[in-house]
């Protein structure tokens, strides 16, 4: 006699680094047992898609509250599931998953919506940063598995091999480049574009190609990087035409990698390249708890380095500027 699924529902409505560290727990769900489905932010579906694990999944714009709303109302009436675990939401999304009569609704105790709509909830105080992002989710899932034998540092998200390498002759890459990504979305604290022109003249005098990527959003990191490096003959400025792809390609045919915390920094990371990830020292953004994760290579050595100021930072959430004596502390950053 076949056994009923359990269906289950995965919500992480974030960035693309978020949702990287959130999409492995599924592998320790038995797809014999579970039947799952995820939900995530507009224009994430496109990461999902590029794993090696094929996963089910509805996209939502939490910043579309109206429209999302009877969106995933309708979606919640017609799959009817049994147990929800919201890694990330925002309110309404929690509400809506209450009134829906799911019956079993997990998430992190950390938001007053958390508190009235979720009935498994999980206190965990991850502002502390104690543990990774990863581990911090993948405990919500253990809750209904149990412990697991294999090591979380172990379960990540792979992304499939780009299908090509169209794009690396068509920006006309060569054999030897490495991709530079200054820009971020302001989440925390980066080099200066100054530091970033220093790294890339060395790069250029050591013969590489280098490869400027980034997307709109990244102009205010990018515009005295932009006037120096732009219109030279070993630079090759991708900012606003990568899509999800052929930014993939164009990490994985790289020697290397050079990005501060940011989603690039993590799909490094997954590809199993060499990554210089640059990162803050503030605890709720430290590489204890966001460090980018991939699998060791085959002397068991990881190949992401970690580049963070050498202090012991007194802030728990936002640079506290000149009033800390070790401000800048990022401009003493350097490999």
């Amino acid at each position: 006699m076949a056994i009923q699924k359990k269906k289950i529902l995965l919500i992480r409505l974030d960035k693309i680094g978020d949702l990287i560290c959130t999409l492995p727990v599924d592998q320790i769900l038995d797809p014999v047992i579970y039947d799952v489905t995820w939900v995530v932010q507009k224009g994430m579906g496109a990461i999902v898609d590029l794993g090696i694990k094929k996963r089910n999944y509805i996209e939502l714009d939490k910043s579309t509250r109206g429209l999302s709303s009877g969106i995933f109302k309708r979606f919640l009436k017609e799959q009817q599931f049994d147990i929800v675990i919201s890694f990330q939401s925002p309110w309404w999304i929690n509400y809506l998953l209450y009134t829906s009569g799911i019956p079993k609704r997990m998430g992190p105790l950390s938001k007053w919506h958390s508190f009235l709509f979720l009935n498994h909830g999980v206190t965990q105080s991850r502002s502390e940063s104690t543990q990774h992002e990863f581990d911090y989710n993948l405990d919500l899932v253990k809750k209904l598995t149990g412990p697991i034998n294999e090591k979380s540092e172990n379960i990540v998200f792979q992304f499939r091999k780009p299908s090509s390498s169209r794009w690396i002759e068509q920006f006309d890459l060569g054999p030897r480049y490495v991709v530079v990504h200054p820009g971020m979305m302001g989440s925390a604290l980066n080099w200066k574009q100054i530091q970033y022109n220093r790294k890339i003249q060395e790069l250029v005098d050591e013969q590489y190609v280098v490869a400027i990527t980034g997307t709109s959003s990244d102009d205010p990191y990018l515009g005295q990087i932009r006037r120096q490096w732009a219109d030279h003959p070993n630079v090759r400025w991708l900012q606003g035409r990568l899509d999800f792809e052929r930014l993939l390609e164009i990490i994985y045919y790289s020697e290397k990698v050079i990005a501060p915390s940011t989603g690039v920094a993590h799909i490094a990371a997954s590809l199993g390249k060499s990554l210089d990830a640059i990162f803050s020292p503030i605890k709720v953004h430290h590489p204890t708890r966001w460090g980018p994760r991939g699998l060791p290579t085959g002397d068991n050595e990881s190949q992401v380095r970690i580049h963070m100021p050498k202090v012991k930072c007194p802030a728990q959430h936002k640079c506290l500027n000149r009033l800390c004596v070790h401000f800048n502390c990022m401009d003493a950053v350097s490999f």
